[in-house]
């Protein structure tokens, strides 16, 4: 067995919230088998039989998200539905799971708590109600669970289709495994699991909301993906179901790893070989893979994964996962060279394939504008309304400074793991690739303006839509420090660009397109805000990075202490999340938002130090 065999198999062990479609759906790995709390209230005589945070439905379910370890060890959520309040917590003893619901509020007629027994996934066994237990009948195992009250059976018309318990919620009621417990000693249980969680959140110190709404976000959205049998950290779970079953998008997933590396090492390296082990057969990692290996073969997606693996090997310190992906993301880096290279620098592009079903974000936009668009990651940014695509070339027409940025940072984080590991030849071709890149991009610098600018391929000329990733030209190293000061003086702290109470907007405030804040289109994106911090770091610019860390920590906290959400991106005037429909509620790249003042107070080293020549931080397995 590999040893990345090994860390998936470690991961996808116990108790814990694998199932994507409800987080009141408890299982039980690597058996799978699970007991799903449901409800049912007696004022309409519904059933709530699966739970998802982010539902925003008058008559759906709105779950409050409370305390998750990365591990199952404890959960905590506060639910209410049909004017019913409760607080689902559970936590695990030993190879034991115990269950504690706790009505706030309720109905005149106290809400049953349904707790049905299954096995998800097709895996083998059985499952039967015996002597007012459910049992699990399992390969090499029996697993029983106990709830603290008796079961009724009084309504034959619960939506419930496997054996079950149904108990009343006058009060609270609890639910163990392995042996029967009372509802003291569940509590017990979980206070003490409770406590050693919140000790753990404490280490963060005056940053511990910001750590928790980072954290609880990325555990809650962890799941078992039962096709590829790997625990991963897809976007939302929302996603997941709207999308069959999961999707993992490319840059989403390097930066779910990075968030991750701050306090798990086993889901980090997860996350990041599982996105490059979705690699299409031409060499680059898709924008997407879903469900039944269906993906975007005709387009990638930014190139953070180079940078990724560069600070998980500098945190933790481990060569073999360096080994595992060095080919594979070599391959990529050369991908981008020979397929969207136009002039010695690289335009976003969508390569014609024949998609394999007819599933429209597979097959919209393949070898037309919308395909590169996507590639770009800023789906419908104003920056690529205007702009022409050579369907000759599958490129758009456009030279664009963010890629190019993106571009050199990973020819220079993939030159320093190829050093680590003694490949020479390959660090010599990306240190020189490196440098012709930034000889051409720091050509897309407008004195004028006194910004870098993107640059039509076709005519020449400068487009002056101004984006954060204008500023990806410091990820490069493109700039001089005079360039880099006139950046921030002139257009970072510009009031009427990109500086304000809530910072910073994905295209300037003065942009047309600005008051549309849809999606792309005047909103702020976590990424964004920590790519432009990443980028500052190159420069001498400490009052700018503190600004942007303080500034990002506020915007995530607004909506994370008021409702327990981490959007998708927030709106540039007012800071909320919820404004849009379209801004998932609980996306857990909103918190790439947290990280910035995290790297401040050195929670994660900066990435600007070669791996090569320095090395601080690793942590002990």
């Amino acid at each position: 067995m590999s040893r990345y065999d090994d860390l998936k198999r470690r991961l996808a062990q116990g108790w814990n919230t694998w199932n994507t479609r409800s987080v009141l759906s408890h299982v039980l790995l690597p058996e799978a088998f699970a007991l799903n709390l449901g409800l049912k209230e007696y004022a309409g005589r519904r059933y709530l039989k699966e739970a998802l945070i982010g539902r925003r439905g008058a008559d759906d379910e709105k779950i409050h998200p409370g305390p998750r370890t990365y591990d199952g060890s404890y959960t905590e959520l506060n639910l209410k539905w049909c004017g019913i309040e409760v607080v689902v917590q559970s936590a695990t003893e030993g190879d034991d799971l115990v269950l504690l619901v706790t009505p706030l509020a309720s109905q005149k007629k106290p809400a049953l708590l349904v707790v049905e027994s299954g096995i998800l996934w097709n895996r083998p066994g059985y499952v039967a109600l015996e002597d007012g237990a459910l049992v699990g009948h399992l390969p090499g195992k029996t697993v029983r669970a106990y709830g603290t009250r008796e079961s009724v059976f009084d309504d034959p018309y619960l939506a419930a289709q496997t054996p079950y318990l149904a108990m009343s919620l006058s009060s609270a009621v609890g639910v163990s495994t392995g042996k029967q417990r009372s509802v003291e000693e569940i509590q017990a249980i979980l206070d003490c699991r409770r406590t050693e969680h919140a000790t753990r959140v404490s280490r963060f110190g005056e940053l511990s909301d910001v750590y928790a709404a980072m954290q609880t976000c990325m555990a809650w959205d962890t799941v078992y993906e039962p096709e590829h049998e790997r625990v991963v950290s897809p976007v939302s779970r929302i996603w997941n179901i709207k999308w069959g079953g999961f999707v993992l998008f490319d840059w989403d997933t390097y930066f779910a790893a990075y968030m991750a590396a701050l306090d798990s090492r086993d889901l980090a390296y997860a996350n990041a070989i599982e996105i490059t082990r979705e690699k299409t057969e031409r060499g680059f990692i898709p924008n997407f893979g879903t469900v039944s290996d269906l993906k975007s073969r005709d387009r990638s997606q930014p190139p953070v994964g180079s940078t990724v693996f560069r600070e998980l090997y500098r945190r933790f310190g481990d060569r073999w996962v360096l080994e595992e992906v060095f080919d594979d993301l070599v391959g990529w880096n050369r991908w981008w060279v020979a397929h969207r290279a136009n002039g010695g620098l690289l335009c976003w592009g969508s390569d014609p394939y024949e998609p394999l079903a007819d599933a429209y974000w597979e097959s919209e936009g393949v070898n037309k504008r919308f395909g590169a668009a996507l590639e770009s990651g800023l789906d419908n940014s104003p920056m690529y309304d205007d702009v022409p695509f050579d369907p000759e070339t599958h490129l758009m027409q456009l030279a664009d400074v963010g890629l190019n940025g993106l571009y050199i940072m990973d020819c220079e984080a993939l030159a320093d793991i190829a050093q680590v590991l003694g490949r020479e030849a390959e660090a010599k071709e990306l240190w020189q690739r490196a440098e012709a890149f930034r000889e051409a991009l720091a050509t897309l610098w407008d004195d004028e303006t006194g910004i870098f600018l993107n640059r039509r391929t076709d005519t020449g000329e400068f487009s002056r839509r101004l984006s954060p990733t204008k500023f990806y030209a410091l990820l490069g190293r493109a700039a001089t420090q005079a360039q880099a000061e006139r950046m921030i003086a002139e257009h970072f702290h510009n009031s009427d660009e990109f500086w304000g109470e809530w910072i910073m907007p994905s295209i300037a405030r003065n942009d047309p397109a600005y008051p549309d804040q849809d999606y792309w289109r005047g909103r702020i994106w976590g990424p964004m805000n920590l790519l432009v911090y990443l980028a500052l770091r190159n420069y001498d610019l400490p009052q700018a990075r503190a600004d942007l860390a303080e500034k990002s920590k506020q915007l995530l906290l607004k909506e994370w202490l008021e409702r327990g959400h981490v959007h998708e991106n927030y709106n540039g005037d007012t800071g909320e999340g919820c404004d849009m429909p379209n801004s998932d509620a609980f996306y857990h790249w909103g918190g790439l938002l947290g990280m910035p003042a995290l790297v401040e107070a050195g929670y994660l080293e900066g990435p600007e130090k070669p791996i090569s020549t320095f090395m601080t931080g690793v942590m002990e397995p």
